[in-house]
């Protein structure tokens, strides 16, 4: 049942069904005295993680790359197709409004991070930032987690690879630039619409599409290697902003470029369609239709490689658009590669300890 509206003002999700794992399931009614009027809206509480671990690896086919690190569970933007809402749900919580207004912040992030670091067996690879939630969330200008994280790789010379929808990154750009002057960092802004309107209802608290070609401009300028993710393609929604939005972000310095068709897993289908009905109701079965047409009939398929891009005429035509642009535009003709010849692990307690029993 969708919240009321002035609730969830500012928010995404229409809704706060509770997670898939929860043994009974819990709706809010009116109960015929008004009750409904006296809840409060919905207000971000963070709730502070000591973690246990911080990089997270991977061996997909078709992710690039093998490890990452999200010192945030749940996101404030609150994207509505965002793929990371259903993992809210292993924490008791709602993968709807929850998910964009109770966030966990993993404080001894950098801690960890520095012993993993330290390690003899730790192996170098680009470590990815913002590959679930986003890393400059609104949150971040309070617990600055991401900026520690960047700190400590700057001093390691560690290579990283940042995805973020947040202008809040230009605040970082000191250490950005000193790791850039290596070679050990690039950026890639997701820009999904020129159309500010169609941004509030979708990512209602990410910076607006003109800040972020703003940003692409000024990390740019700063010799900081950046790209576009038009990600994701909504059928019948953003499809037609495909070739506009790489033009603008050409134009403001981003030279690589990647998309990604819509992705509907688990819990965000039924999110999805309901926000579909409420904000564009006159078109909510032609975009279902489109998108199911690119997953066999399904609202999502998991496979690898067809998970990102899809399959069937519909998916081949967003394809071939994509390409035909980035080609015209000189996009992705060379990959920009970070290094990893420069990594210097940090001298915690465990390695002095090692020098001295060596010595």
């Amino acid at each position: 049942m969708p919240v009321e509206g002035e609730r969830r003002r500012g928010r995404g999700a229409c809704s706060n069904s509770s997670g898939r794992f929860e043994p009974a399931a819990r709706q809010s009614f009116d109960d015929g005295w008004d009750s409904m009027a006296d809840l409060e809206p919905f207000r971000t509480e963070v709730r502070i993680e000591k973690a246990r671990s911080i990089i997270a690896t991977n061996d997909s086919p078709d992710i690039g790359f093998d490890q990452s690190i999200n010192v945030y569970r749940g996101c404030e933007h609150g994207c509505i197709y965002c793929y990371a809402r259903p993992t809210h749900c292993y924490l008791g919580l709602s993968a709807g409004l929850d998910f964009e207004s109770v966030l966990i912040a993993k404080t001894n992030a950098a801690e960890l991070l520095e012993q993993e670091l330290g390690k003899r067996s730790y192996r170098v690879e680009m470590i990815a930032l913002g590959t679930n939630t986003d890393p400059y969330q609104p949150i971040e200008r309070r617990y600055e987690l991401t900026r520690q994280i960047l700190q400590l790789l700057d001093r390691t010379s560690h290579p990283v690879g940042i995805v973020t929808k947040s202008a809040s990154i230009l605040r970082d750009i000191d250490i950005l630039a000193s790791l850039a002057r290596r070679d050990l960092v690039k950026v890639n802004l997701s820009v999904t619409t020129l159309d500010g309107r169609l941004a509030r209802k979708m990512e209602p608290r990410a910076s607006t599409p003109e800040r972020r070609l703003e940003a692409i401009a000024k990390l740019n300028q700063a010799g900081i290697p950046t790209g576009v993710m038009v990600a994701p393609v909504l059928p019948a929604i953003n499809d037609g902003e495909i070739e506009a939005i790489l033009q603008r972000a050409h134009a403001a310095g981003a030279r690589e470029a990647a998309y990604v068709l819509l992705r509907l897993p688990l819990e965000i289908s039924a999110l999805f369609q309901e926000w579909l009905g409420e904000e564009f109701p006159d078109r909510a079965g032609r975009v279902m239709k489109l998108l199911r047409s690119t997953r066999g009939g399904k609202d999502y398929v998991s496979n690898w490689r067809e998970r990102q891009v899809g399959t069937g005429a519909y998916a081949e035509l967003i394809g071939q658009r994509f390409r035909i642009a980035t080609k015209r535009l000189g996009m992705n003709a060379q990959r920009f590669k970070l290094r990893t010849d420069l990594f210097m692990p940090p001298l915690g307690d465990a390695t002095q300890f090692d020098l001295f029993k060596s010595a």
